[in-house]
């Protein structure tokens, strides 16, 4: 799993959205350090938080409840979380789960 932020840690603009482009695998093994980078992402996110899943090539139980846990962290903080761009498969995933009516995705 590779997390690619746009803007450097301590300078997001905060008339732009945070976004962060992740890659790979979203599985057991990278569930723990995305969650720690995501965390980190939210003390100087904007009010609102875009996930690039584009570039995402497997997600597990996991890896879903990643997301659902940041989801949760960032509304109660403000923020407002936004998925983008996943492929077919990850459309599917959270559709087959019911995420994709909990989490907001943009496709």
């Amino acid at each position: 799993m590779t997390v690619t932020d746009t803007a450097p840690l301590g300078v997001a603009n905060p008339s732009s959205p945070t976004t962060v482009h992740l890659s790979g695998d979203i599985d057991i093994f990278t569930s723990a350090a995305l969650r720690q980078q995501l965390m980190s992402t939210l003390h100087y996110s904007t009010s609102l938080l875009i996930l690039d899943l584009s570039q995402v090539s497997f997600c597990d139980a996991g890896g879903l409840a990643v997301l659902v846990g940041i989801q949760h962290r960032a509304q109660s903080m403000g923020i407002t979380l936004v998925l983008t761009a996943p492929r077919p498969f990850m459309t599917r995933l959270l559709h087959m789960t019911g995420l994709d009516r909990g989490l907001p995705m943009v496709v």
